[in-house]
């Protein structure tokens, strides 16, 4: 499993409203690309301008697909809400209990 995190800083007071622009504009879209598993959106309490998503891809290759045709009407649908341009980092992912759960119960 692969996995992308923006980390996102909205403008002072915006967290939320950036969260649910995610919840409501980018989830959708990220549902219908291939091999997409699952999107989490945290706010910080240390930061509360600072949003992370996390997006989990079955392959590295589904993700980079999703990055080349889709992130940039996602990026566009939050910019009025940021402060500044997202930073995106990828991870390979080493556990996963909550993955690991799902699998077992579609087997």
């Amino acid at each position: 499993m692969f996995t992308r995190v923006v980390e996102m800083t909205s403008k002072p007071g915006k967290s939320q409203d950036l969260a649910d622009t995610i919840n409501e504009k980018a989830v959708p879209i990220l549902k219908k690309q291939h091999g997409f598993v699952d999107e989490i959106v945290l706010i910080s309490h240390a930061d509360p301008n600072r949003v992370l998503a996390l997006s989990f891809w079955n392959k590295q290759e589904d993700a980079e697909r999703y990055q080349h045709e889709q992130y940039q009407k996602i990026h566009d649908t939050v910019r009025h809400l940021l402060e500044a341009e997202p930073e995106i980092r990828t991870f390979d992912v080493h556990t996963s209990i909550a993955y690991k759960i799902a699998a077992e119960r579609a087997a």
